[in-house]
Formats: structure tokens, sequence, C-alpha cells
């Protein structure tokens, strides 16, 4: 198995708590090694304590043996800390497509501007007339949030 077949077949595996995005657009996956010694698979939580990791790492093993991968070693690397800049403009799209409105801030592109508090805008309606209702929802790395003009909740991944 080359690097380019492992990475191909990596891209299908998704995060469990969000299965319309895939660990490699979510920007977990951060590097695939190919060797004498199998492939070696390196990924980073979005949180340090992220129940899902090992779900995920269960996935990449089950999906690169299924691949032809005889050995497999998943490995964990919390530095440098995950940040929402490694989420793919596809990841992001996916996510506002699906309800869930995409982190705001990236450290390298373009800033929204906006007066007073940064509001992500409901991905219903597009309004950016939102409240936080928590600073946790379904899982540790989104927000629950509602508009104020359609009043749909919706999740937002955090910025980070």
């Amino acid at each position: 198995m080359t690097v380019e077949q492992a990475r191909t077949v990596l891209a299908e595996v998704t995060d469990p708590e969000i299965p319309v995005i895939t660990i490699e657009d979510l920007g977990i996956l951060r590097d695939v090694q190919v060797g004498a010694d199998g492939v070696v698979v390196t990924i980073t939580p979005t949180y340090s304590g992220c129940p899902a990791m090992q779900e995920i790492e269960a996935d990449v093993r089950s999906a690169l043996q299924r691949a032809g991968a005889d050995r497999v070693e998943v490995r964990t690397v919390l530095s440098p800390a995950w940040t929402t800049d490694w989420m793919s403009d596809a990841g992001r799209r996916t996510l506002e497509e699906f309800g869930i409105a995409p982190p705001l801030r990236t450290r390298s592109g373009p800033v929204p501007v906006q007066l007073g508090p940064l509001r992500p805008a409901c991905p219903q309606c597009a309004s950016r007339d939102t409240e936080e209702l928590t600073r946790f929802s379904s899982t540790s790395c989104k927000a629950m949030w509602r508009c104020g003009t359609c009043r749909e909740p919706f999740d937002h991944f955090k910025d980070h």
C-alpha cells in the first residue's frame, strides 16, 4: 500500500459524532506514513478529552485493514493543538449544509467584520440575529445557539 492509497482510504473515514464530515476535512488527520512496518496514521483530536477518538482510531484501523494493510498503528498527538484553521473549506461547507454553523474565525483567512460581538449566521436562514443558549451542545466542540429571526436552534462548531 502506498501513502496515496492509504490517504484515499482514509478520505472516506467520517467523524462518528458528525458523520457527514470526514476526519480529513475536519483537519484531525495529520499524517500518513507507509513503510516496512505497515501504515502509521497520526491524528489530533479537536479537544484533548474528545470521547470520539477511540472510535476514530478503530475506524481508521478497520478501513485500512479492509483495504489490505496488514499492520496499522494510529498515533494521537496533542501538540500542536488542533485548530479550526485545519478544517478544509469543503468541511466548513459540509457542516453548514448539515445545519451546523461552521467556525467563524481563522488565523490565516479573512475575518468577518461586524460591529458588536461576532455571531455565527443561522444555517437555516443566514441571519446573524443569533444568541448562544449554552456553551456546550451534544459534543464538546459545539455550542447551542438560537436564531432570533427564524427561532430555530442550531449547533455552532466552536472556534479555536
